[in-house]
């Protein structure tokens, strides 16, 4: 039966991110922003929503680990598996928005969830309101920048007569599709590792983090398919954004998360980090400006390193 959950989640999920990616694209026309900025807030706030439900249950249920290696877990999944498998469905080009603003805000959110959780080993409400207010001060920005600055971008033109109704119910199917195919995915992935005798803190950063990642994994590779490569680097550097700042954020304002498991800090954050970090590099080298189908397979690569010993230490 847990086969049967997968298989099914990941059905739900795939129609989900096919829905997102419409509402997405039509939005950008409604309210005369880039596509990027559509992926990076409406996109990302929905795919990030399976993120904040395991988290928040988690906190609740008595079960930390599990809430914050699901976040620590789900933004190395996003740029490792998600943009690595992305990436070598087709290059995606990078704009210079991502290196004045969406890189660093990344880099900041990521080290700030360092700090906080090394300075006391735990996450308070005070930490997760400056997270959260950080998150909202960054789409304000974010939203400014993109009225100044519209981006013209071929996308399917049938979709600028598409009315508000009819976005309205594609982003709630789309949203409620990824919020019951991750439930179904996750549910089936924690009974197959538990038969196989895996740990609830191995479970939270690979099983658990690769499920609810899957709502970015299926929306960005059919952005790719369908040439929409802005929404799909939008979608995964908003999704890491939102997964620190909301994710955690509010989930610690509503109950303060302990470290329980020290590989969370010794190890699993500066996985995070790095993968944030290096693309840069990558994107530079050896054609600036663009993700390319190499680059995707060292990312991939870099990820099946983390998996393997996330199993194996």
């Amino acid at each position: 039966m847990s086969f049967v959950w997968v298989i099914l989640g990941f059905m739900l999920l795939v129609v989900g991110g096919e829905f997102l990616v419409r509402a997405s694209v039509a939005l950008s026309f409604k309210l005369s922003i880039s596509k990027f900025v559509i992926g990076m807030t409406v996109v990302s706030f929905a795919t990030s929503a399976p993120e904040l439900l395991v988290s928040l249950n988690a906190a609740l249920s008595g079960s930390p680990a599990i809430a914050i290696n699901n976040v620590v877990g789900s933004n190395i999944a996003n740029i490792g598996l998600v943009l690595g498998i992305t990436a070598i469905v087709g290059s995606i080009a990078v704009d210079k928005t991502f290196y004045k603003l969406n890189w660093p805000v990344m880099m900041l959110f990521s080290i700030a969830l360092y700090y906080f959780l090394y300075n006391d080993s735990q996450l308070i409400f005070l930490e997760g309101f400056a997270l959260f207010g950080a998150l909202i001060a960054f789409l304000y920005v974010l939203l400014r920048r993109a009225k100044k600055d519209v981006e013209v971008e071929e996308v399917d033109e049938t979709l600028a007569i598409v009315s508000y109704f009819k976005i309205m119910i594609w982003l709630i199917i789309g949203g409620a599709a990824l919020y019951f195919g991750s439930e179904w995915l996750v549910k089936g992935a924690i009974d197959l590792a538990a038969i196989l005798g895996v740990s609830e803190a191995v479970i939270s950063v690979s099983v658990i983090a690769i499920g609810t990642s899957v709502p970015e994994l299926a929306a960005s590779v059919i952005a790719a398919a369908k040439k929409e490569k802005a929404i799909s680097l939008g979608n995964l550097i908003g999704s890491n954004i939102f997964n620190i700042g909301s994710v955690l954020g509010l989930t610690s304002m509503i109950k303060t998360i302990p470290v329980t498991e020290p590989q969370i800090l010794t190890r699993d954050i500066f996985w995070m980090i790095a993968f944030s970090a290096i693309l840069i590099p990558l994107i530079l080298i050896p054609k600036q400006h663009q993700i390319s189908r190499s680059n995707g397979f060292v990312l991939l690569i870099g990820y099946g390193i983390f998996i393997f010993l996330v199993f194996t230490q």
